[in-house]
């Protein structure tokens, strides 16, 4: 079998992936909070672990990919408060808007997708066995995770527990052993949503939701949890704490964590104003870019994400589109992922930028190349790269036909407009087919003359 190697967090280095059980992969990736449209970084994991799960699908017979909702949060109680909603009405809202844009990014559905409040009594079962163990204790209404009582603490995020809390979001609060330690369990006011516990009514904290959904779909041990870098401490950091001292063992075998995105150069921040929404980037642009520029970068490198790296995203896809579209008579070449040269880079920790390389070197033969069989097989290699990286999968018509604005003229009002441009020509009536040319350009439809006949195009 072809050898994996990931970056993992825990030890900072690449390694060859070996899996618990080679019949069943498993990996864990935290989803959102479903309060609002999620933002531009919240798809970078996405896309990131999305084109890990099908490059682990190639490799294994089963690929068991868990992405949780969090429908429980004080996010969600305030956005519901300001909104006069009821909190389940407000997490639906967004969950089903979550799940239409990260589908519209070609993000495939998670084996998987564990919604937080369907597990409330698992979260208090780990907190009882918890407190049992002598890792965690009551106190004022909270269950708390004692910090000190786990040697390695700190080992993820490399950080020894006297320096971890300089600039870490820490709650300080008289009833707590160590400043460090957090909540597993909290109490909620009459207002607030809870549930009935040993401690009283309540409900749980956030790092306590995913390891309690992990032992519930995965097992008390996986192979991979990724997510963004923001997560290793205090998210992931406190994870490891919970499953390791509750379950024993090493809980996580690969630690995955994808890069920051910048926004024109700076980071992306809400008192900046340069927070971009995916609906709204929609809007503008088919998902496939997104994607596209989302992947061009490595997914541990920081990623600057602009306007010209979408509109050079848009353009390197026309292109690959377009050499898909001059071969549409062409046979693809019977080729196997193992033979990709795509599967190739991504088994190198995910070497998106590599990979797209490859796909470069596939459309210059498709332009340039008059032997059969190497057309055949690059093309093969666009179509079956592209599936690996969740790309080159629209019909090439439907990629330049297609249009993410309602403005503009429909694909029947610009077939009949060519028709009336060739029938201007072959009357030598070339104002009127230069006319037609120029008003479908300014409408953002772009005319292309070929042997073949007349092809159009939205501009991107």
């Amino acid at each position: 079998m072809a050898e994996l190697r990931l970056h993992n967090t825990l030890s900072g280095v690449k390694e060859v992936f070996t899996p618990r059980d080679p019949e069943r992969v498993t990996m864990y990736v935290c989803g959102p909070t479903v309060y609002n449209y999620v933002h531009i970084g919240n798809a970078r994991p996405v896309v990131v672990f999305d084109c890990l799960y099908r490059l682990l699908s190639a490799l294994y017979p089963q690929v068991v990919y868990a992405r949780n909702i969090t429908d429980i949060d004080d996010k969600i109680i305030d956005a519901a408060t300001q909104r006069g909603a009821d909190i389940a009405e407000v997490s639906a809202e967004f969950t089903q808007k979550y799940r239409e844009d990260m589908a519209a990014l070609n993000a495939l559905s998670p084996s998987i997708e564990p919604m937080a409040t369907e597990h409330i009594e698992d979260m208090i079962a780990l907190t009882e066995r918890l407190i049992a163990n002598g890792h965690a204790y009551e106190a004022d209404g909270h269950a708390l995770f004692a910090v000190e009582s786990m040697p390695t603490y700190g080992e993820l995020s490399g950080r020894k527990l006297e320096d971890m809390m300089a600039g870490a979001r820490v709650e300080v609060a008289d009833y707590k052993r160590h400043p460090g330690d957090f909540v597993l369990w909290k109490p909620s006011s009459d207002q607030e949503p809870g549930w009935n516990s040993p401690w009283g009514r309540g409900r749980p904290g956030w790092h306590l939701e995913c390891s309690a959904m992990i032992r519930a779909h995965l097992g008390e041990a996986i192979d991979i949890h990724g997510g963004g870098r923001d997560l290793i401490f205090p998210h992931h950091e406190n994870e490891r704490a919970q499953s390791c001292c509750a379950y024993g063992g090493d809980f996580v075998r690969y630690w995955i964590h994808n890069a920051f995105i910048d926004m024109d150069g700076e980071k992306m921040s809400k008192s900046l104003g340069n927070v971009r929404t995916v609906r709204e980037l929609l809007a503008r642009f088919p998902g496939e870019v997104l994607r596209f520029a989302l992947l061009s970068a490595h997914y541990r490198s920081a990623l600057n994400f602009s306007g010209e790296l979408l509109i050079a995203a848009r353009g390197t896809l026309d292109a690959f589109y377009g050499a898909l579209r001059r071969h549409l008579d062409v046979e693809s070449a019977a080729l196997s992922v193992a033979d990709s040269r795509v599967f190739s880079a991504l088994l190198d920790d995910m070497n998106t930028p590599e990979a797209i390389a490859a796909l470069h070197g596939a459309v210059s033969i498709l332009n340039k190349s008059d032997d059969p069989q190497e057309i055949a097989i690059a093309k093969a290699e666009l179509k079956v790269g592209g599936g690996l990286l969740g790309l080159l999968q629209t019909d090439p018509e439907v990629w330049f036909t297609a249009s993410v604005r309602e403005a503009g003229p429909t694909a029947e009002e610009i077939d009949v407009l060519i028709k009336e441009r060739i029938t201007a020509k072959a009357n030598r009536n070339f104002q009127r087919a230069d006319q037609i040319r120029d008003d479908l350009e300014a409408q953002g439809v772009v005319l292309e003359d070929g042997p073949d006949g007349t092809q159009w195009r939205r501009r991107g």
